[in-house]
């Protein structure tokens, strides 16, 4: 059942949902984040559908290839949407409105996450990671999603400790920043989605740049935990900055494809996807 309605409208965001505990894990992390949001829950189906289980009883009832044609096309459709219901029940239960999304493809689902984003009009897409231990769900489908995407993408690692759950309650949003337009855009995003949260400005002093303080937002510069330059190093330092902040959320920007200068928002934001043990909004650049 949907949270009643408070007045405030949140954001329209789509969640791409695939029934694993991490896709679970996203939800219900995000709902805690943006409990005012509405959400299309998308279930990319890919023929023929992926249950072995449901797929040899598909087999031992057609009659002949033709057949086992059209079974397969019924039977992963109607398991789709079964898919795709369930994801919107557990949207609804952790508050949000919410409505089933199922669409076919043959590869490449994040672009179609990020087709269907624009399609929808989406303000923000959420997607759950594994990890480092997880390569196929993190490689194929969060990073894709993050490199193509033209919205804000909301990175879920899974699992979540009970203390990073804690801080999705009530911990403020850190902010990456090096003092360039991506930065600034990214704290502009962590404004409108997070109003009600204290943020906070990260400067990594190693960088090379120099970061401003920005009125109502705290700034703080911490020295490089690793070696200067690396991104592993960078990352792994506003990560550990998160942690000790007690952060509900890691945001930074990205240049897309298009930059050459990286920084922050270069190949430091994909190794912090692989090192944050808490969500991760990633805003792009403006036309990237």
């Amino acid at each position: 059942m949907s949270a009643p309605d408070s007045g405030v409208r949140g954001p329209r965001v789509l969640v791409g949902y695939d029934g694993s505990p991490s896709a679970v894990n996203a939800i219900e992390a995000a709902a805690t984040l943006l409990p005012a949001a509405t959400a299309s829950i998308l279930h990319l189906w890919e023929p023929p559908f992926t249950s072995p289980e449901l797929r040899h009883r598909v087999f031992d009832r057609a009659a002949n290839p033709e057949a086992l044609g059209r079974l397969i096309e019924t039977e992963g459709h109607a398991e789709a949407e079964r898919m795709a219901r369930t994801g919107v029940k557990l949207a609804q239960a952790a508050g949000w409105d919410a409505e089933p999304l199922v669409k076919r493809t043959f590869g490449g689902d994040g672009y179609q996450f990020a087709r269907t984003a624009e399609e929808l009009g989406a303000e923000l897409m959420v997607v759950g990671s594994r990890g480092i231990s997880g390569m196929r769900a993190m490689g194929s489908v969060s990073e894709l999603v993050v490199h193509v995407s033209p919205i804000p993408v909301l990175v879920v690692p899974y699992p979540l400790t009970t203390v990073e759950w804690a801080a999705a309650e009530s911990g403020p949003v850190v902010v990456g920043t090096d003092g360039s337009p991506h930065a600034a855009r990214a704290l502009a995003a962590a404004t409108t989605l997070f109003p009600d949260r204290k943020r906070l400005l990260v400067a990594v002093e190693e960088q090379g740049a120099s970061a401003s303080p920005v009125e109502g937002t705290e700034l703080v510069t911490v020295r490089c935990s690793g070696r200067p330059g690396r991104p592993r190093a960078t990352a792994s330092t506003l990560a550990d900055e998160a942690a000790r902040r007690g952060a509900a959320v890691l945001v930074v920007g990205s240049r897309g494809r298009g930059g050459t200068r990286e920084t922050l928002v270069g190949h430091v934001t994909r190794a912090l996807l692989h090192c944050a043990h808490r969500p991760v909004l990633v805003v792009p650049s403006r036309g990237a």
